[in-house]
C-alpha cells in the first residue's frame, strides 16, 4: 500500500475497463478469486509459513480482486500510521466482511496487526488455519465481563510485544451506525496498555451480508467502498471524551459520504449508499 498511495496517503481505484460479465455477475466472478486466495493462505498456514508478508499480500489481493468486478475503492489517511510510533489500537465500525478480509492489506505494511474476533471465526473450515496463524484475541460473546477480561489481559501483552490490534466494538455487522451499539472495549484496552488509538470509518456495504452464510453476501459494484483513517487519539482520564470523539469521526465520515453520493445521484433517484 505504501507504494501505490499518493503523498497524502490516499489510495483510489484507477480507471479500468471491466469485463461486462464480471460487472453483470460480480459475485460469481469475485468469490472464486477470493476463495483461491483463502485456500492458498490456508495451505501456507498449515505449513507454518503464513507470516507477515503473506498476511498482507493475501489481504491486499482479495481487495484488488474486488476492483476486477467493478468495485471502486477509496482509502484516505494511510500516512497517519507513519506518524505514530509503536503499536496502536485501531477502532472501527463494522459494516461487512470486507473489512475483516481487507484491512490487514492496508495496515500490515505500516503496523504489524491482528484482530479481536469471535470464536466462530477461528473455527470456520479452511479459514481457521490462516486466522489462527495470526494469533488473534478470541472472545465468545456469551459473557461480556469474561470477554473484557480476555481482551484486556491478552491485548496488553500483544501491544507490549509491538503488535497492533484491530477492534470492531459493534456486536454485529450492520449497514447503519448506531452509537448505542458501539461499546468502549477498544478504549479500555488502549488506556490499560497506554496505546494510541487510530479510528477508522468504513463504508463497505458493496460486500453484502448473505442470507444463508453471512460472510458470502452479494457483491455490488454500484456501491463505492470508502475507508478513512482518522487522526491519532491519546486516552486521557477514563476515555469518555475520546470515545465520543471516535463516534463523532465515524458519524461525520458516513454522513459526508452519503451527502456526496446524494449529490452525484441522478435527479429523482436514491443513492444506493445503504448508510
Amino acid at each position: 500500500m505504501q507504494k501505490i498511495t499518493d503523498a497524502q496517503g490516499t489510495y483510489r481505484t484507477q480507471p479500468r475497463r471491466t469485463f461486462f460479465l464480471a460487472r453483470w455477475l460480480p459475485s460469481l466472478f469475485y468469490y472464486p478469486q477470493f476463495l483461491r486466495q483463502v485456500f492458498w493462505a490456508s495451505g501456507l498456514a498449515k505449513q507454518g509459513k503464513y507470516g507477515d508478508d503473506e498476511w498482507w499480500q493475501s489481504s491486499f489481493l482479495a481487495m484488488k480482486a474486488l476492483e476486477t468486478v467493478g468495485v471502486e475503492i477509496e482509502i484516505t489517511g494511510l500516512n497517519i500510521m507513519e506518524t505514530v510510533p509503536g503499536p496502536c489500537v485501531f477502532i472501527a465500525n463494522h459494516m461487512s466482511t470486507l473489512e475483516t478480509i481487507c484491512l490487514p492489506g492496508m495496515i500490515q505494511p505500516y503496523k504489524d496487526c491482528t484482530f479481536i474476533v469471535k470464536r466462530g471465526i477461528v473455527e470456520y473450515p479452511v479459514f481457521k488455519h490462516l486466522m489462527r496463524a495470526r494469533d488473534p484475541i478470541v472472545v465468545d460473546r456469551e459473557n461480556p465481563r469474561e470477554d473484557l477480561k480476555v481482551v484486556l489481559e491478552e491485548g496488553e501483552k500483544i501491544l507490549a510485544s509491538g503488535r497492533s490490534i484491530i477492534v470492531f466494538p459493534q456486536t454485529t455487522r450492520t449497514v447503519t451506525f448506531d452509537p448505542e451499539q458501539f461499546n468502549t472495549i477498544g478504549i479500555k484496552l488502549a488506556k490499560r496498555a497506554n496505546a494510541t488509538v487510530i479510528p477508522i470509518a468504513l463504508q463497505t456495504n458493496a460486500w453484502g451480508i448473505g442470507s444463508l452464510v453471512k460472510e458470502f453476501g452479494r457483491i455490488d459494484p454500484t456501491k463505492k467502498v470508502r475507508i478513512a483513517f482518522g487522526e491519532p487519539i491519546h486516552i486521557q482520564s477514563r476515555g469518555a471524551d475520546e470515545h465520543k470523539q471516535i463516534v463523532a469521526f465515524i458519524q461525520q465520515q458516513l454522513q459526508s459520504w452519503q451527502q456526496a453520493e446524494s449529490r452525484q445521484a441522478p435527479s429523482g433517484l436514491v443513492s444506493p449508499t445503504g448508510v
